[in-house]
């Protein structure tokens, strides 16, 4: 073969090269734009969770007294990208939830330790009380995060925050803030004494029905949402912030609500 002739077969390979490779971005860049756009529809769907100003009903009942007894505190509600169902519940809602560009959404819930004074072995968003040296109750809420489950402040961007919520069993003013994990990473337990374990959990097994129930305190006189997410069950406070938050987001579907999720301590 000439030297022209190779000289032409190596150019109508590159042609053929830079031919795939245009190709190939265009479908890159498209599904890129996907993304985005899916993530910045997921922000303004917090967005509008944080300024509405909602709030569990059953949650509100309870009045903090106007005395030095009520502590402030608050809890990170933290939403991110990434996340995969644990259940087979929790996989079968995947495909409705594409639908929305939220299959693979999760949330940072933590089980806190048994020997804890406040709420024992329950689970939970990471946060805690208000300390002296918090400039504010976002602040606290990711001090607590980073140093309950090891996530990094500036890796979270702040989207507002709920109505702050009085649990008169442990005399905590409960402030939920509403964060995207922008950058998110893995989360791990960074001290035994306040957490047993923490986990990425997948709004698809939060909102697959076979997975809610409702858990009932005798000893409290109360019932409230509940989930079973396999590594994790969620009750009280959180179960009702997390129930009115999916509703809020349009995520959530029918379940049984005479359906009960047994609980031990």
């Amino acid at each position: 073969m000439s030297a022209e002739a190779c000289e032409r077969g190596t150019s109508g390979q590159g042609s053929v090269g830079q031919g795939s490779a245009a190709q190939a971005s265009t479908g890159h860049d498209s599904l890129a734009h996907v993304s985005v756009a899916h993530d910045q529809t997921l922000r303004t769907q917090l967005e509008s969770l944080a300024a509405s100003n909602g709030s569990p009903e059953w949650l509100r009942r309870a009045q903090a007294p106007g005395d030095d007894s009520v502590r402030d505190a608050a809890v990170l509600m933290l939403f991110g990208k990434g996340g995969q169902p644990r259940t087979d519940a929790g996989r079968a809602e995947s495909s409705r939830l594409a639908d929305f560009g939220v299959d693979d959404v999760d949330i940072v819930l933590l089980q806190r330790a048994s020997t804890l004074r406040n709420h024992p072995g329950q689970v939970a968003f990471p946060g805690g009380r208000r300390d002296p040296e918090d400039d504010s109750l976002v602040a606290a809420a990711l001090r607590e995060a980073r140093e309950e489950a090891g996530i990094v402040p500036s890796t979270v961007d702040v989207l507002g925050q709920m109505d702050p919520l009085y649990i008169p069993v442990s005399k905590f003013q409960v402030t939920p803030v509403i964060g995207y994990w922008a950058q998110p990473g893995a989360v791990r337990v960074m001290d035994t004494a306040e957490s047993y374990s923490v986990y990425r959990v997948s709004a698809a097994d939060l909102v697959a029905p076979a997975n809610r129930g409702t858990f009932s305190r005798p000893d409290l006189k109360i019932t409230t949402p509940a989930f079973d997410v396999g590594v994790l069950k969620v009750w009280g406070f959180t179960a009702g912030i997390l129930d009115f938050a999916l509703e809020h987001l349009g995520w959530a579907g029918e379940w049984d609500r005479d359906s009960h999720i047994d609980i031990d301590f």
